[in-house]
């Protein structure tokens, strides 16, 4: 296997595992989580609510039980455009082969044990995309302004860093032009910076200090304020474990404590996940998402370990199935396929009904066309800057 091939099956996985585990705690409070499951998650575990059909009618899914959910599903259509085009993506390559993939291509969703649209189980905020894109014909590079300001864009932008691979800036530019026709402001800059950090951590070599540097990097605004106050807090925070990692139930307890009050002043959402602040997901310079600084803060803390951070983010609650899908795809991108946890692969992908090997397989084939393409862009274009560095102008006749 390729470093490339290894380490887009890592992301990929690693993503897909961590939104599994997180799905089945998604909305609920770390109190509210250990309640309910007799004590911290330390895996699959079942849904919520037993009577899952219609104890929330409004969101009939079957989560929980190892089933992937919307963050997955996008990323898989992602990686499908990237595996038929085999170049680098923009806003318009959302409006001409994601949205039609989502409304014409029938797929097994696993939250709704069936056959259906994809279009029929993503938010609200990712149904957008076809309102906008399909139906109201607007500029897809303007497309995300309006939307509900949160995670959807980022949640499925590991493949941007994978195409961009070692190339954090590169990861950043494109996706925020492709996630400019989903999302803007702090949840497009979200994108933009979750891409980089995992273009960075493919990169041969990378260690966790090189995900953090290509995030400030790139990160404007409350995105970068927020990034900058979990790492305040989480890179100097010390448990109990192996090189200061949390290593019993109390310190997991503190350090979730720890990351939430660190991003609590740039999150929008507020206290109370279920009802929501009069300025949740509006359009701001000041605040972020809290997926992705929460995610960082929670990986330092575990020194990059994969099942510890995802762990950590999945008992974190919130929007724990994000958390975890950010968390999961950097870790892996860092360590590599062997660190997600076979056991747990294995037990998402027969419970969703979805090869996610492949799914990597299928990112690293394309990537590495795209990769290749840039490599003969980068050589000609060095050729150019030698040749006009090497020009000289023509001076004979011109008066002094």
């Amino acid at each position: 296997m390729s470093w490339l091939e290894d380490r887009s099956v890592a992301v990929i996985t690693g993503a897909a595992v961590g939104d599994a585990l997180g799905g089945a705690t998604e909305g609920w409070t770390p109190e509210q989580i250990e309640e309910r499951h007799g004590g911290r998650v330390r895996g699959v575990v079942g849904p919520w609510y037993p009577n899952w059909q219609d104890a929330r009618p409004i969101a009939p899914y079957h989560k929980g039980d190892g089933h992937i959910t919307d963050d997955t599903l996008m990323t898989r259509a992602l990686v499908e455009v990237y595996a038929k085009r085999r170049e680098h993506l923009d806003a318009y390559a959302m409006a001409e082969d994601v949205v039609p993939l989502m409304i014409g291509e029938p797929r097994w969703i696993p939250e709704l044990e069936s056959t259906a649209l994809l279009l029929q189980r993503v938010f609200l905020a990712e149904k957008w995309l076809v309102a906008r894109l399909h139906y109201g014909h607007v500029d897809p590079r303007e497309a995300g302004v309006g939307n509900v300001v949160n995670c959807g864009a980022a949640m499925y932008a590991a493949p941007v860093g994978l195409v961009n691979a070692g190339d954090p800036r590169g990861a950043y530019a494109e996706a925020i032009d492709l996630t400019g026709a989903h999302q803007s402001s702090y949840g497009r800059e979200a994108a933009g910076v979750f891409a980089a950090m995992v273009a960075a951590s493919v990169a041969p070599g990378a260690v966790l200090d090189d995900v953090v540097l290509a995030a400030f990097d790139v990160a404007h605004d409350g995105t970068a304020a927020a990034l900058q106050a979990v790492v305040d807090a989480a890179g100097g925070w010390s448990g109990s474990g192996a090189g200061g990692a949390p290593a019993t139930d109390d310190e997991e307890r503190e350090l979730a404590r720890v990351v939430r009050e660190a991003v609590a002043p740039y999150d929008s959402v507020g206290p109370e996940y279920r009802q929501m602040s009069m300025d949740a997901r509006r359009p701001s310079r000041t605040k972020s998402i809290e997926e992705l600084p929460a995610a960082l803060g929670l990986l330092l803390a575990h020194r990059g370990d994969y099942r510890g951070a995802v762990l950590a983010a999945v008992n974190y609650g919130r929007d724990a199935d994000s958390i975890a899908v950010m968390a999961g795809a950097i870790c892996a991108g860092l360590g590599g396929s062997g660190v997600v946890p076979v056991e747990w692969l294995d037990e998402v992908e027969a419970a969703s009904k979805m090869d996610v090997r492949e799914t990597g397989r299928l990112m690293a084939s394309a990537a590495a066309d795209i990769l290749r393409a840039d490599r003969e862009r980068a050589l000609g274009r060095l050729a150019s800057l030698d040749a006009v560095g090497a020009a000289d102008v023509a001076t004979a006749g011109e008066p002094a």
